[in-house]
């Protein structure tokens, strides 16, 4: 249980979809991936590290977002599906549902849809603990 620690995010960019650059199609990425740009279609971290999306102020993406590590400071238009956080900066416009472990949310942010916490794993199979009766 306190062993199972899930991997940080190293915090670097191993790809860039740059300004004014368009992108038509599902995008896979490992590590970590900032769009400056447009991408229509889906964005998925694959591998099994943890993939980090960086989406700057101006940049949209059309289609569902699969990553551990989201922050979001554009305009995106699907679902956002974290393994672990979300940060929402102040810029950010989601009009999807935010599935989440972690959230933060700056002011200014708006999300149109539900924010739905997830449980991190191995949590559903806690057992409940009943008390001891004493027998005389």
């Amino acid at each position: 249980m306190f062993g199972n620690k899930v991997p940080k995010p190293s915090g670097r960019i191993d790809s860039l979809i740059g300004v004014g650059a368009v992108v038509e199609g599902d995008v896979g990425f490992t590590g970590g991936l900032r769009v400056d740009g447009v991408v229509k279609g889906n964005v998925t971290a694959t591998g099994d590290q943890a993939g980090t999306l960086v989406l700057s102020e101006l940049a949209c993406i059309e289609g569902e977002i699969r990553v551990s590590h989201a922050v979001l400071n554009g305009t995106v238009l699907g679902a956002v599906h974290a393994g672990e956080y979300v940060e929402l900066q102040a810029k950010a416009r989601v009009t999807g549902d935010v599935y989440y472990r972690s959230l933060e949310i700056h002011l200014g942010a708006v999300v149109q849809g539900r924010l739905v916490h997830r449980e991190p794993a191995g949590l559903g199979n806690v057992l409940a603990l009943k008390a001891a009766v004493a027998s005389d």
